[in-house]
């Protein structure tokens, strides 16, 4: 298992179908990227940058794109709870996979934009 499946299951086990559903929905947009634990949360990396990060909560999972990608989909956005480059997906409502899809559709293409970060790991 590796540490995004860990923190998965640490979440609250109403979130983790969802939380599941997710993962795999950002997966199929962005394939080559590595999945890591930043923040504390479950994320999305690519050339050495966040890409998502999501989250799994006891009322909502939370999709965390930046500033930039909650502003590139605002209108479509409008009908869920934001904060700063977040947005909640009640539970009592169906994940709007479309719309996930082509916010990390358009992240991927924000980070590809990009040269790649280099590793501030010491060798």
């Amino acid at each position: 298992m590796g540490v995004v499946d860990d923190y998965i299951d640490s979440c609250p086990e109403s979130a983790r179908e969802r939380l599941n559903q997710l993962r795999r929905t950002i997966r199929e947009e962005a394939p080559d990227a590595d999945e890591v634990i930043s923040y504390g949360i479950a994320t999305f990396d690519q050339n050495g940058r966040h890409i998502v990060h999501f989250a799994g909560y006891q009322n909502h999972v939370g999709l965390y794109p930046t500033p930039r990608g909650i502003a590139a989909f605002d209108q479509e956005l409008s009908a869920y709870p934001q904060g700063k480059g977040s947005v909640q997906f009640p539970h009592d409502r169906p994940l709007p996979l479309d719309l996930i899809r082509r916010i990390v559709s358009h992240q991927v293409a924000q980070v590809l934009s990009k040269p790649a970060k280099k590793s501030k790991k010491q060798p």
